[in-house]
């Protein structure tokens, strides 16, 4: 079948192999190359990408320090929610005043964890409490009710953790005010493991994502594929370990530069190869 299809849609079979070497899932190399003409020369197959991709990736609104509220971050081990935490705090708080935001941590598993919030409450001069379980939570979110922004850290943990469930349970259970979840996302993370933690952490009705280690990152082929798979906004993106510097508020023109860009440095040559042959004919 593939050999066919380099036969009769050679254009298309060459954006498959293009999109699904930068990271993209089969059936999104696939859905993007069924868009694009056959007889497109190679920067109209660029521009018909870029567009595709500028309209199927959902972007969201800068709501977290528009809007603040109680945010909950979730997310697998080490894919930096502690960091992230302190970045989105600390420029809230430079706009706001640093009494308007609060922290609370759900994480009574890892040794440190609190620790290493306090210290950057500490530093901002905000509140950081300590939840240990549902009701906890609700009566500390109720005692920052008067607070712009709260901000949860959850516990970091593989997804297949049984205490995943409780951790959930947890925040699902709250019901005196209402938190809204987004999924941190660690941008040097495989397809496979970028869909299995939403798999598990789609229990609970996710705001967004935040993508995390852009800078580390080759191409964001992998987790765009993801994201535009299950049309999850993607609101912020970090760049490095500074706190407040190294967070942006996500661009589509950024994500989509990083990736074409990628896609050009590992097809070059194989790109040349393939529209010289068409220009002789």
């Amino acid at each position: 079948m593939w050999q066919e299809m380099e036969r009769k849609e050679p254009i298309r079979a060459m954006v498959i192999k293009w999109l699904s070497s930068a990271g993209f899932s089969n059936d999104i190399a696939d859905q993007l190359a069924s868009y694009i003409p056959e007889d497109a020369s190679a920067t109209e197959i660029q521009d018909y990408i870029q567009a595709l991709l500028q309209d199927k990736i959902c972007i969201g609104k800068n709501e977290i320090l528009a809007q603040g509220g109680a945010i909950a971050l979730l997310g697998p081990t080490g894919v930096g929610k502690t960091t992230t935490i302190a970045k989105l705090a600390a420029q809230f708080a430079m706009k706001y005043g640093a009494d308007q935001v609060a922290l609370i941590t759900t994480d009574t598993y890892r040794i440190g964890a609190h620790e290493q919030l306090a210290t950057y409450g500490k530093i901002m001069g905000c509140s950081v409490r300590v939840a240990k379980d549902a009701d906890e939570l609700s009566e500390i979110l109720y005692q920052f009710r008067e607070k712009r922004l709260v901000l949860i850290d959850t516990a970091g943990m593989g997804q297949r953790d049984v205490r995943l469930s409780e951790q959930l349970d947890t925040l699902m259970r709250n019901s005196r005010v209402n938190i809204r979840s987004y999924l941190v996302i660690s941008s040097t993370a495989q397809r496979r493991v970028i869909e299995e933690a939403l798999e598990h952490f789609k229990r609970i009705a996710l705001s967004g994502c935040i993508l995390t280690k852009v800078d580390e990152s080759i191409g964001l082929g992998e987790v765009l594929s993801v994201t535009m798979q299950h049309a999850l906004p993607i609101s912020y993106v970090t760049t490095g370990q500074r706190v407040p510097e190294d967070i942006e508020i996500a661009k589509t023109e950024n994500l989509i530069s990083g990736t074409l860009d990628m896609m050009n440095q590992l097809f070059e040559q194989q790109q040349h190869q393939w529209f010289s042959s068409f220009d002789n004919e």
